[in-house]
């Protein structure tokens, strides 16, 4: 693809950031995994396999041990993310991204590993389909809405709460795949990946520059700091705090948690 392409194609460009870091090892979170080691300090048994087969939600796990375990799986991310350590000590994992500059891949990679986190312990389905190397179209599509709405993309937010409803209104344990990929949510991706692609697309592929998304401001290639990550993972945070698939009809008054935890 030449120089000219690549511009005109921002969104393919960021999805081959995505796509990139999607692969790289470490980046992918296993959901009962990650849920029985988040809530075996607060929960029992009975309600850990619950959660795990269901969702934390129809556990009725409580929402204040909701907040607190994303708020420590954002403080665990951050910390990471800030030392870029994870990533880059894993012989041959960078090998694995071409063309895609490894700061940028790991940065990439860090925002899906938190925004796994918080899909999961917020009551979403195991966003991967299988184990295999290649992200599927839906799950590709879906982790560019939670991006876009970690970058402030209003109309990731309303893509993010309408796949939401969906998956609530007829109680799926895994993604809606038609909406995603050719379906009523499917424009929505293409439009918020191809924001997301432009600065980057002309920054990065054109320019050879290392940054990262304007909107942000972070200079990946002189390190990642507390001051970007962070208020991202929290932005992510609270819109899914906010949705009734975390919080089926009893947890509305609930959610101002979200909001005093974000101030303070």
């Amino acid at each position: 693809m030449t120089e000219t392409q690549e511009i005109d194609n921002p969104g393919s460009n960021f999805t081959q950031v995505l796509d990139a870091a999607a692969k790289l090892p470490g980046v992918r979170i296993n959901r009962a995994a990650y849920l029985r080691t988040a809530l075996k300090r607060h929960c029992t048994e009975e309600q850990i396999k619950r959660a795990i087969a269901d969702s934390p939600a129809a556990a009725g796990i409580p929402f204040k041990v909701i907040t607190e375990i994303a708020n420590t799986s954002i403080a665990y991310e951050t910390s990471k993310v800030t030392g870029l350590s994870t990533l880059a000590g894993i012989p041959g994992g960078l090998a694995m991204i071409g063309t895609v500059p490894a700061d940028l891949a790991q940065y990439m990679g860090h925002l899906l590993r938190i925004a796994q986190k918080l899909a999961y312990i917020y009551s979403w389905p195991d966003l991967f389909a299988d184990d295999g190397e290649e992200v599927d179209e839906a799950t590709e599509s879906m982790l560019i809405l939670f991006v876009g709405v970690m970058f402030g993309v209003q109309i990731a937010q309303g893509g993010v709460a309408r796949v939401a409803g969906m998956i609530a209104g007829n109680v799926a344990k895994k993604l809606p795949q038609k909406a995603l990929t050719q379906g009523v949510i499917y424009p929505i991706v293409k439009k918020v990946a191809s924001y997301l692609g432009v600065s980057m697309t002309k920054r990065l592929f054109a320019s050879g520059i290392a940054k990262v998304i304007p909107v942000v401001g972070a200079v990946l290639s002189g390190g990642l700091t507390l001051g970007t990550f962070l208020p991202m993972s929290k932005r992510l945070q609270k819109h899914l705090a906010s949705l009734e698939l975390t919080k089926p009809g009893h947890r509305t008054e609930e959610a101002e948690i979200i909001d005093a935890e974000i101030i303070n």
